[in-house]
């Protein structure tokens, strides 16, 4: 099931960025650019999560967030803000946001702490062990074996391998290994992912196992069994 977000951001190009990030990310996704609207429809209490700029026009997101939460409104929320000193978090941490990221973010952080925050709000324990058929991937201990061979990663082919893990079966698009493994907002026209997509397959697929990272033509890469 989908997980719904309200993103309240008025700069249009930083709200564009975001909603299509969350998209691809399989979230769905409603979105204003004023503290009014943003109140109004917060407060139906159908949002799994709420991303909530400080600066809004009409009524800022401090006052957005203390309105929600006189009404009882507890839906997780993540304030964005400009406003980086210890101060400013305290501040808006203690008039009742879950979570403060300070501008300029990375859509990978801002993605990660979501992820915590919705899970906090199921009382869902984090995972700690990913696996696609006979590979899999311990997160605490940063060990990798398919079957009972033993495979070791660089740190970037680590980091690599765990975002495929997490989308197993969805085809992965170059945009979404650039923010989420190398938190770039831009391609930099290199062949940095064929290259450690590259190394991986070596390392995951070796001959004589069923091929489990796939390249699809035009659109990415895919992680599962299967053509």
């Amino acid at each position: 099931m989908s997980h719904k977000l309200l993103v309240v951001e008025d700069d249009e190009s930083t709200a564009a960025y975001i909603e299509k990030g969350l998209r691809e990310e399989g979230f769905t996704i409603d979105r204003c650019g004023n503290g009014r609207d943003a109140l109004f429809l917060a407060t139906d209490g159908s949002y799994d999560a709420i991303v909530l700029d400080r600066m809004l026009p009409g009524m800022d997101g401090m006052a957005v967030l203390g309105g929600l939460r006189a009404a009882g409104i507890e839906t997780p929320v993540l304030i964005l803000s400009a406003l980086a000193t210890a101060e400013d978090r305290v501040t808006g941490l203690t008039a009742g946001s879950d979570d403060y990221l300070t501008k300029p973010f990375s859509f990978a952080e801002l993605l990660a702490r979501l992820r915590l925050l919705l899970r906090r709000s199921k009382g869902v324990q984090p995972v700690t062990k990913l696996d696609c058929a006979d590979l899999q991937m311990d997160l605490l201990s940063r060990k990798v074996r398919r079957g009972e061979r033993m495979i070791t990663l660089q740190p970037r082919e680590f980091r690599l391998l765990e975002f495929l893990l997490r989308h197993v079966n969805q085809v992965v698009t170059r945009t979404m290994l650039l923010e989420g493994v190398w938190d770039y907002h831009f391609d930099p026209g290199t062949n940095v992912i064929d290259v450690h997509i590259s190394r991986l397959r070596r390392k995951i697929d070796v001959p004589g196992e069923p091929v489990l990272l796939h390249t699809v033509r035009g659109a990415g890469y895919r992680l599962g069994l299967g053509d």
